[in-house]
């Protein structure tokens, strides 16, 4: 099959889920269709695929992340032994564990195409991440906690494995709590990934996007947070701050003293 054809393929049968868009006109314009099957993929709800499906979605993908193209980790410089400031899409990167901004449901975003983290992991790792968090939900008996992490595979993401984190939502000033909370984050997804044998971590800017923490006040939490971790407990570990927006590249030079020349 062709990636068109494997796209066409996945559309047609994610229809076939959706009685009230079995009818739908599949559109002919490639970025059309590849927005539609995105919108598919996000509205999904977390129950098993065929094998079929699967190997043709996990083919899909994983052709779809080559093509946009996979940064691996050793082909970036530290700004201090052991840590590194990256700009880019965290579902291409190859390392041991990325980090996700998710929601107190863990079940990844259900708004179609929506600009968030959370939506683009879950879009690119593939069906099977909503069902693994599901899976941990439903043992689970309860929404996931702010602050605390849980540890999946990366399904058809270039890392091994998805660090799922609730950051606090910021509704007015910042408080000590919503720091500490922040803080907890950043110290839960290290304790989980050293516990699971990872080398190396990229974090996302938690909390910023849609939960409203200030983003330099963010940064400095998460360096502070990380830097007291590595001299304390896992020097070895390296750790990528992941960044999207030139306004975070910026505030995590100035505050890690990178030259920007």
């Amino acid at each position: 099959m062709t990636q068109e054809e494997r796209r066409i393929y996945l559309i047609c049968e994610l229809l076939k889920e959706q009685p009230d868009y079995r009818n739908m006109e599949i559109p002919q314009n490639e970025q059309e269709q590849k927005r539609l099957l995105r919108s598919l993929f996000n509205i999904r709800p977390p129950y098993p695929a065929g094998e079929e499906f699967l190997r043709v979605q996990d083919m899909y993908l994983q052709e779809e992340t080559r093509r946009r193209g996979i940064t691996d980790l050793e082909e970036l410089t530290p700004v201090r032994e052991g840590v590194y400031i990256w700009q880019g899409d965290i579902t291409t990167l190859r390392c041991d564990a990325i980090v996700n901004a998710a929601n107190s449901q863990m079940l990844g975003c259900f708004v179609p195409c929506h600009g968030c983290i959370d939506n683009v992991i879950h879009t690119f790792a593939g069906v099977q991440l909503r069902l693994a968090c599901a899976e941990i939900m439903r043992r689970q008996g309860y929404e996931e906690p702010t602050g605390n992490a849980k540890i999946t595979p990366a399904f058809n993401l270039p890392s091994k494995y998805i660090l799922h984190t609730v950051g606090p939502i910021i509704h007015g000033p910042v408080r000590k709590r919503d720091c500490d909370e922040l803080a907890s984050c950043y110290r839960s997804c290290l304790e989980l990934a050293v516990e699971n044998g990872c080398r190396s971590i990229a974090f996302c800017c938690i909390s910023t996007g849609e939960f409203h923490f200030p983003n330099e006040k963010a940064a400095e939490t998460a360096i502070q947070t990380v830097i007291s971790f590595l001299n304390t407990q896992q020097r070895d570990l390296r750790i990528i701050f992941n960044v999207f927006k030139d306004t975070d590249l910026h505030i995590y030079q100035n505050l890690l003293g990178v030259s920007k020349c």
